[in-house]
């Protein structure tokens, strides 16, 4: 267990009070026990350090901790503060040494050590895994692929031919990596389907036809993929994703889309084919963006953005169906709230010039 001094010093920050005070953990101040360090970084939580049965607490700078307190780091930067207190008291997985037994590896594959191999891995023909890589259980690498070092793969994570990750990659539950891309060649529209000849496709050719996956996908190094997320491989060339890129879960990545460095991309979102993701970009939750786009650096896709036919700028700031500026978005919204007054408004209207004029069309226009 650390001294709160080695905690301190760990997220480089300042702490003042009893250095030496053993920390057994971190934990929200409602729930957290007397050895526990007391996470009081928000508005709420600072609140519920009044009663908190902890003796320490890591809080923003200026703000005042409880009378009684046996020790206080105090730091600038809660969420990066969070980020390195979570790494230091994580608990470590549960990984074999060396390769299980039970793992199937080619002897044409390449097994940097230290390596951890779990159960019913399998790994492909040519396939090169780098040091202190980390493959848990029921895991399978196809041929050629190649893992950077310090990787980890959760269980049930499929990595196809070929396909190539970057240093220190993490891959959550079940992610696929290389499938082949959704691509058909059909016919042209308006003329499917047709049982006989059309003008829509060569004679004797099926009204769909499989294109081919040739290419592969490519993970620069520090990229986290979630749980059950797909990114297809590309049709010619590689489907790639910049490094620190991080992906949540059930994101849909497809064939040839190109996304750049340190983007973060949340939940549910569908990217199709052939689209081109900047630097910097932030998509959140059940975004969607139609094939052959593009996205500027930068720019930030607020959730349920339906990206279609327009070309989003780099730093833009964008929402709605179909996206535009949040601007526009918020304008938008004010004018269909004003809708049922301006409805009300016109039919006043119409009943009072109908009265002065003696003629009635006021009210006889609405049931034309």
């Amino acid at each position: 267990m650390p001294r709160l001094s080695e905690v301190a010093q760990a997220i480089g920050a300042e702490f003042i009070g009893n250095g030496d005070f053993i920390v057994e953990g971190i934990n929200h101040p409602a729930a957290a026990g007397p050895n526990d360090l007391a996470l009081a970084m928000e508005k709420n939580s600072v609140a519920a350090l009044a009663e908190s049965r902890a003796q320490t607490a890591v809080m923003l700078r200026g703000q005042t901790a409880k009378p009684g307190t046996v020790a206080t780091i105090y730091v600038d930067h809660p969420r990066y503060a969070l980020a390195g207190l979570t790494r230091l008291f994580a608990r470590p997985l549960h990984a074999v040494a060396g390769i299980h037994p039970t793992a199937l590896v080619d002897s044409t594959a390449t097994v940097a050590k230290p390596t951890s191999i779990g159960p019913f891995v399998q790994i492909g023909p040519g396939a090169q895994l780098g040091p202190r890589a980390i493959i848990l259980g029921q895991v399978t690498i196809g041929a050629g692929a190649r893992i950077g070092a310090d990787a980890l793969i959760h269980p049930g994570v499929r990595i196809g031919e070929r396909v190539e990750i970057g240093d220190r990659v993490i891959l959550h539950h079940n992610a696929s990596l290389g499938a082949d891309g959704f691509s058909f060649a059909i016919p042209d529209l308006g003329t499917f389907p047709s049982p006989g000849p059309s003008p829509g496709r060569p004679p004797g050719q099926p009204a769909v036809m499989r294109i081919s996956s040739l290419g592969t996908v490519i993970l620069g190094d520090d990229v986290e993929i979630g749980a059950n997320t797909c990114v297809d491989r590309g049709t010619i060339e590689a489907t790639t994703i910049g490094s620190g890129t991080k992906i949540d879960n059930l994101v849909m990545i497809a064939h040839n889309t190109q996304i750049g460095r340190g983007c973060l991309i949340a939940g549910q979102v569908g990217i199709a084919g052939s689209c081109q993701i900047g630097n910097g970009v932030i998509m959140a939750a059940g975004v969607g963006i139609s094939d052959h786009l593009s996205v500027g650096d930068g720019a930030v896709l607020m959730a349920g953005a339906k990206v279609a036919g327009t070309r989003i700028g780099a730093g833009a700031v964008v929402i709605g169906t179909p996206a535009v500026s949040r601007e526009k978005f918020w304008e938008q919204m004010r004018h269909l709230h004003r809708l049922k007054n301006l409805y009300a408004d016109v039919a006043s209207l119409k009943a009072r010039l109908g009265v002065e004029r003696g003629t009635g069309q006021g009210a006889s226009s609405d049931k034309k």
